[in-house]
This record gives structure tokens, sequence and C-alpha cells, in this order.
């Protein structure tokens, strides 16, 4: 091959990877719109469809990463600006859905209640990059912010189905809600693990497993949305909490045949035998030492 056709394949690969570069960051930026427009809706009084891109922000989010992570394109730019569009989508974007649903007419200083969630979710954010970015995870520290958002944004939606005016119909929506709200900021910035989604493969039993629980979900998720993304996300939310409490007293139970090892203390540490010519001699220093110490 001649140097221009090296040349002309060197810049095409280079425009390849500028592309794959920012293929994960578009789908950020395209996280942050769906939530500020999320925001638009809320502000016009359509809270259902305003719920419903949260949840579709959530999916945005957990592709960008999976796309970083497959392309080898992860960097620190990528993840602080997750971090700051999840501050948004996540943290004010579901707490404006509330406030101006239940809280607004609630009183001078109902709004800080959305205060509180979204100190919360930016807390929760700023420990994820501290503690677990740019690593592999078997379990997140503390609710997820998708997770958290997407329960708080649905929530209008569910108080809307008839299976919610058949058996809550005595429930407080607003009060319900506000108390939603503080929930799930208390468990964003606590130590309460949550379990990663599965990997999908066809090699193993569980991930087959997982995949199958995923196309389910997703024929729920479109057949009934109002259904299916607020109950799941309180079962999320459930399951790591039982979960959590049931490993904490585990490790409080007594062990059955406990073995106790006790170090000894240095006074307690005998010193090294002195091996002499006709074996082994009491402890103590050499008698070569002891001779120097007794002549003048």
């Amino acid at each position: 091959m001649s140097d221009t056709g090296n040349t002309v394949a060197g810049a095409r690969r280079r425009r390849l990877r500028r592309g794959i570069i920012i293929l994960p960051s578009a789908f950020t930026v395209g996280n942050m719109f769906l939530g500020v427009w999320a925001i638009v809706h809320a502000t016009r009084g359509d809270f259902i469809t305003a719920g419903w891109l949260i949840v579709l922000a959530a999916v945005f989010d957990m592709l960008d990463g999976r796309i970083a992570r497959f392309t080898a394109t992860g960097s620190a730019f990528g993840e602080e600006l997750d971090s700051l569009v999840d501050a948004i989508s996540f943290g004010v974007a579901p707490a404006l859905i509330i406030y101006f649903t239940f809280l607004k007419n609630g009183g001078e200083w109902s709004w800080i209640v959305a205060f509180l969630y979204i100190t919360a979710a930016v807390f929760r954010l700023a420990r994820f990059n501290i503690e677990q970015a740019g690593t592999a995870k078997s379990a997140f520290h503390g609710l997820p912010s998708p997770t958290a958002g997407a329960s708080v944004a649905t929530y209008y939606a569910f108080t809307q189905t008839a299976l919610w005016h058949r058996w809550f119909s005595h429930v407080d929506a607003g009060r319900a809600a506000g108390w939603l709200m503080m929930m799930v900021a208390v468990l964003m910035v606590s130590n309460v693990l949550y379990p990663v989604v599965p990997r999908f493969s066809l090699r193993t039993w569980s991930g087959r497993f997982a995949m199958a629980m995923a196309v389910l979900a997703i024929v729920a998720a479109f057949t009934y949305p109002e259904y299916f993304f607020f109950p799941m996300s309180i079962v999320y939310i459930g399951y790591g909490l039982l979960r959590t409490v049931m490993q904490g007293f585990e490790e409080k139970l007594p062990d059955e045949d406990p073995i106790e090892t006790v170090d000894p203390s240095p006074d307690e540490v005998r010193p090294l035998e002195y091996e002499g010519r006709r074996g082994p001699r009491a402890a103590g220093p050499p008698p070569d030492a002891l001779n120097e110490e007794l002549l003048p």
C-alpha cells in the first residue's frame, strides 16, 4: 500500500475513533435533554409524560455507561459529566415534578421537601464519584439516583390507576409523596447495598434468566407502564433494605464453633535457644557472652 493509502486509512481510523469517543457523551447529553424536557412538561401540568421522560432518561444513563465500557472510551471527563447530568435528571427534575403535582399548595415552606431530596441526590452522586466511579461494581452503596428519580417521577401516574383508587383511596397522595421523597433521599445517602443490573449472557443459566426477565420487563413496561415502573421501583428499594437487614442479622449471630486466637504478649515470647555442640541449651544468652561478662 502506498503512503497516500496509509494516510487515508489512518485519517479514517482517527475519525472513527473520535466518533466512538463522542457516542457515550451524546447519550449523556440526551439524558440531560430528557430531564429538562420533563421539567418543562411538569410546569405545563403534564405530570404523567414528565414521569415517563425521567424513565427514558434512566435508560439513557444506563446505556452511556455500557457503551463507554464496551468501547473502552471511559474517561474522567465522562464520569464528571454523567454526575452533573444525573443531578438534573434524577435530582432536580423528579423533585420539581412532585412539587408541582402535590406540594405547590402545601404551604409556604413545602418546597423544602424538594430541596432536601435534591441535596441527597447531589450528595449521593458526589460520594459515588469518590468511592465507585470507574470501578467494577457488585453492588451500589446507597440507592442509585436513577431508581430514586424514577420512583418519585412515576408516583403520580400510579396514583391515577384503578388499582390505587381501589386499594389506596384512603391514603393522602400528597402526604405520601412527601414521605416517599424523604425515604428515597435517606436511602440514597445510606450504606444500604443495592444489586447491580445482572449481565445478560446465553452461556450461563443466570445470564439466560436475566435476559428472560429483561424481556418480560420490557413487555410489561410498554403494555402497562403505569402499573409497572413505580411498583417495580418499590420492589427494588424494599429488596435492598431487606437484604441489608438480613445480612446484618447474620453477622451478629454467634459462630457454632468459635476459634479463639490469642496473640502472645511480648513478655510471654520465649527467647530462641542457642544450639551448642552437644545439642540445644536452655534459653538465654550464649555461653561465650556469659564468659565475656565474667572476665575482667
